[in-house]
């Protein structure tokens, strides 16, 4: 399900989504903007603590690479939940809908969800012109945001059979150690979901393979393609935010990605 990936300085590209007509999409790296110091520099986080007018640039930067206008490009307060929303017109960065999932049928409006090591999801059936973008970090993964904003596109018209979806860059496994709790959780839901786990080197903890996981609700959607860029936000400093490696290292905050797509 892996393929192969266009890597430029600011964005990222999966072959197959990038491959259907009348539709654009890029998962952007942390190179190409204006911001300095932790979040150099192309920190798009309107809640990160970076300078505003600097996040601005930044978000018009991208919005440039994916064709449209700064205004038309919309991005959600994310809040881990399977809830999924309609754009139908421009929203203000201050009046950010509440969600992780975010879908259209209009042409000109890139939706975009925000990362830094959670798995973006973007998604379109190109034959009905429906596009979505899912944030799924553990917790909306586990309570079916991929499903949700899947449901939604139908709901414009789309048919699932011809959606195509890719993961965008994301904590990997190796990088990702969670405690007991967790795997309790996934694994109370549905035992097969253990093999999306393995023992870390400290007692009581495991290496979770989010990426893995958030494929196969892909898979289990039934959906006609997936593929996954297969990038580790954590294990690559120079093109990539992590909020774990933030974490890891003690600094006071990170930048944020976006990972968009758009109707040409």
């Amino acid at each position: 399900m892996n393929a192969p990936t266009h890597l430029g300085g600011m964005t990222v590209h999966a072959d197959k989504l990038g491959g259907l007509p009348g539709i654009r999409h890029a998962f952007f790296t942390r190179v190409g903007g204006v911001s300095e110091g932790i979040y150099a520099t192309l920190n798009a986080g309107v809640g990160s603590n970076d300078a505003r007018e600097r996040v601005i640039e930044n978000r018009a930067r991208m919005a440039a690479a994916v064709g449209c206008p700064a205004e038309n490009l919309l991005t959600l307060y994310q809040v881990h939940s399977p809830t999924v929303v309609v754009a139908d017109k421009p929203w203000p960065a201050e009046s950010r809908p509440r969600a992780d999932g975010i879908i259209t049928r209009i042409p000109g409006l890139a939706i975009a969800a925000s990362t830094a090591d959670c798995g973006p999801v973007l998604l379109a059936d190109p034959d009905a012109r429906v596009i979505g973008a899912a944030h799924a970090g553990w917790r909306g993964a586990l309570t079916g945001v991929v499903e949700a904003t899947i449901a939604a596109m139908e709901g414009l018209g789309a048919v699932r059979t011809r959606i195509h979806a890719a993961i965008g860059p994301m904590i990997r496994q190796p990088n990702y150690e969670v405690g007991a709790d967790l795997v309790a959780q996934f694994v109370s839901a549905d035992a097969a979901n253990a093999r999306f786990f393995v023992p870390a080197e400290r007692a009581g903890h495991s290496m979770f393979d989010l990426a893995g996981y958030v494929m196969s609700r892909l898979e289990r959607a039934g959906i006609g393609a997936c593929e996954d860029v297969g990038l580790c936000t954590y294990a690559d400093p120079a093109r990539f935010y992590s909020f774990r490696r933030t974490t890891h290292r003690g600094e006071p905050d990170y930048g944020r990605h976006l990972n968009a797509i758009v109707l040409g």
